[in-house]
Parts: C-alpha cells; sequence; structure tokens
C-alpha cells in the first residue's frame, strides 16, 4: 500500500460511480489495545460484500482522510484512511493504520465480490 494522494484516490473513486459494487468495510477500533489494557473498550464494525450503487463519492481531509459514498437513500463513511493501493483486480483498498502500523479502518470497493 502507497500513502494517500487524494487527486489519485478520487479518480479510483469516481470509475465506480453509477455502478453496482460490492464493499468491504471494517473498523477493528480498540481490538489491538484491549489486551495491553482491560479498561480499553473493544469496538469492532464489518460488512462484506454488500451490493451497492453510490452516485457521489469525496475524499476530504488532510490525513487521516475520510470517504463518503452518497447512496441513493443514504451514506456509507469511512474517517481515518491512511493508505491505499488499486491492485490487480480491479479493486480499490484503503486502509487506516494507526501510530504501531495496525489496521484500525478498511473500506474496499469492487465490481466482484471479495473473496471469503
Amino acid at each position: 500500500m502507497k500513502v494517500i494522494i487524494k487527486e489519485d484516490v478520487q479518480a479510483y473513486l469516481d470509475q465506480f460511480l453509477n455502478k453496482s459494487v460490492f464493499i468491504h468495510l471494517e473498523t477493528t477500533t480498540g481490538s489491538y489495545s484491549a489486551h495491553k489494557d482491560e479498561k480499553n473498550m473493544t469496538v469492532v464494525a464489518f460488512i462484506r460484500n454488500a451490493k451497492v450503487m453510490y452516485h457521489q463519492a469525496k475524499i476530504t481531509g488532510n490525513g487521516p482522510y475520510r470517504v463518503g459514498l452518497k447512496l441513493e437513500d443514504g451514506w456509507i463513511y469511512a474517517e481515518g484512511l491512511t493508505d491505499w493501493i488499486f491492485n490487480e483486480d480491479q479493486q480499490l483498498l484503503l486502509a487506516g493504520h494507526n501510530g504501531e502500523g495496525q489496521l484500525a479502518i478498511a473500506l474496499q470497493i469492487s465490481e466482484n465480490p471479495f473473496e471469503n
């Protein structure tokens, strides 16, 4: 993965506009630190292969970044993104890593389902 350059990521987000795509979105906030301090609450969200169509996409911020995908009846929103890649399977993979390099959030977009 490489450090996010907003203009590059925006161009790939726009490639999926008005197409039926699969979304993978997960957060792992707290799961890496809970074992170090029992007072830390583990908070996790996970969705995989949700089929959506978005009509607007925007990456904002100065790093870490936010991505919003406007659906017909709502939004998908991910904040804390730091790195990205567009891979050989034509998937846009965005991730947010904490100061220790551990995954905190992932947003992935593909025209084909993600493998289990």
